[in-house]
């Protein structure tokens, strides 16, 4: 009486154990191709988090030719098989999965990548990429009117400018805002020649160097540069060309890293006092308004960037050190800085919520202009009102672009600029002050290096000023039609 059972539990424990090896064994899938932005379905990649990106670099302005290997760390966010990154043009020589060669296919902008083994979740990996290149600039594209954007080769070296999708053009990245990672440099040029990236110098060094279109070794020199803050891909910079450089603090003591182009400083002698002082000055005020200042240096990169022989119109924020193809005035200067919290520390989920960008740093412009004594907020808000008619004039889309999305050809409408600054001057008129400053300082430091939507805004400004505001948000940046004036 006592064998039976035995005999049934043996046989039990028989048959369990295939069926719990089989749950056990991971199965291993493709991370997707993009990250779903409704606007730029393709960029960013699925199936892991990026971490930290080391690029190693170099450029030769003879031959715009890029080189290098960039090493990603990531965490996989699912058993993967195969994973994306982000990289238009380039040539790809070779990939390297935790030291060991992967294969690697492309289609467009996708690198398929697929390791020699599958890539356990959870599990931390390295994936290396040595490439080279022409990178090529983006030209033509409706998003930003048409205005050349991305990696811009200059009579002297580079002027890099990546809102929105321009990182992946120069290395191969998870191109979305949503992945921020840190980052290091290691960018060598011919001797002569300066490289300034985001984040801290970490010195320099003369050396020989082989550039894969010239014929020998010549003499070069090697920076580094370290951003340890999180970054969205589309704040990377590096810029080079020959700079005059002023490196201290603001009043306040920030660090503050000025680089100028001499060409600029030939027409206006006190160009880098002007971005040096002028970068100051914002830098300060906004760490006084905003919250504490989230990275290690302030700054400006201004370059006689053109185009085909052409100027270029745009200044742009990066992260730690805005970036200027020009000499620009001070409350252009007050916008990028502004950005370095709206934008860069609390950087876009999707790139529908760009109004959480530029909304806050156009009203953060006025302020300046008022600070400097030019007309109140209260009146920049209004003669921006009452300057746009409704129905929108043919070909002056204004009031028809939706605040809070959109769309991707007009993501940088006025409407997401002045738009959405006088729907923030009019919400700090509804809530009062108090209330106004202490919604955009708990803003900032809620998602603190990190990423937030529309909807968390919304839902922020009801909490802190103690109303509904639905019917507000609803009328100002959620509508097409032009709303009567509170």
């Amino acid at each position: 009486m006592r064998v039976l059972p035995l005999a049934i539990a043996a046989v039990t424990v028989v048959t369990l154990a295939p069926a719990a090896s089989a749950a056990a064994r991971p199965h291993f899938t493709p991370g997707a191709p993009g990250v779903g932005d409704a606007y730029f379905p393709l960029e960013g990649n699925g199936g892991y988090d990026a971490q930290h990106y080391s690029l190693d670099l170099a450029y030769d302005p003879d031959s715009d030719q890029l080189d290098g290997t960039v090493t990603l760390r990531a965490r996989a966010t699912q058993d993967l098989s195969s994973f994306d990154l982000d990289l238009s043009g380039m040539e790809v020589a070779k990939v390297e999965v935790n030291g060991r060669r992967a294969q690697f296919s492309r289609d467009g902008q996708e690198l398929k990548i697929t390791p020699r083994k599958g890539l356990r979740k959870n599990s931390t990996f390295k994936v290396a990429i040595t490439y080279g290149g022409v990178p090529k600039t983006i030209v033509g594209s409706p998003i930003v009117f048409g205005s050349p954007y991305g990696f811009l080769h200059t009579p002297d070296g580079a002027f890099v400018g990546g809102e929105p999708n321009g990182a992946s053009t120069w290395f191969p990245v998870n191109d979305h805002p949503s992945d921020k990672a840190t980052y290091d440099y290691t960018i060598t040029v011919p001797k002569g020649l300066q490289a300034v990236a985001n984040g801290l110098p970490g010195g320099h060094r003369d050396r020989t160097a082989s550039f894969s279109r010239r014929a020998g070794a010549v003499p070069a020199t090697t920076f580094k540069w370290y951003e340890n803050s999180p970054m969205a891909s589309y704040l990377t910079t590096m810029d080079i060309g020959k700079w005059e450089i002023k490196d201290g603090r603001t009043p306040g003591g920030l660090r503050n890293y000025t680089a100028v182009d001499p060409e600029l400083i030939a027409s206006q002698p006190g160009a880098v006092d002007f971005f040096f002082n002028t970068t100051s000055q914002a830098t300060d005020l906004w760490n006084d308004t905003f919250g504490r200042y989230p990275f290690s240096t302030t700054g400006a990169i201004a370059d006689d960037a053109r185009y085909e022989g052409q100027p270029l119109g745009f200044s742009l924020e990066t992260q730690g050190k805005p970036v200027y193809s020009a000499v620009r005035n001070t409350s252009t200067i007050a916008h990028e800085l502004a950005h370095q919290w709206f934008g860069d520390s609390v950087s876009p989920q999707r790139w529908q919520d760009v109004w959480l960008n530029e909304s806050f740093a156009t009203w953060a412009q006025w302020f300046w202009n008022e600070k400097q004594g030019g007309a109140k907020v209260y009146d920049q808000a209004r003669t921006t009102y009452n300057s746009r008619p409704f129905p929108d004039p043919a070909g002056r889309p204004f009031w028809s672009v939706k605040t809070a999305d959109p769309q991707r050809d007009t993501m940088f409408n006025q409407r997401v600029y002045s738009g959405g600054g006088m729907a923030l001057q009019f919400l700090r008129e509804k809530i009062g002050d108090e209330k106004f400053f202490l919604l955009l300082r708990t803003w900032v430091k809620q998602h603190h290096h990190g990423n937030a939507t529309t909807e968390q805004f919304v839902a922020l400004s009801n909490k802190v000023s103690g109303q509904d505001l639905t019917p507000f948000w609803n009328a100002w940046i959620y509508s097409t039609q032009k709303p009567a004036l509170p």
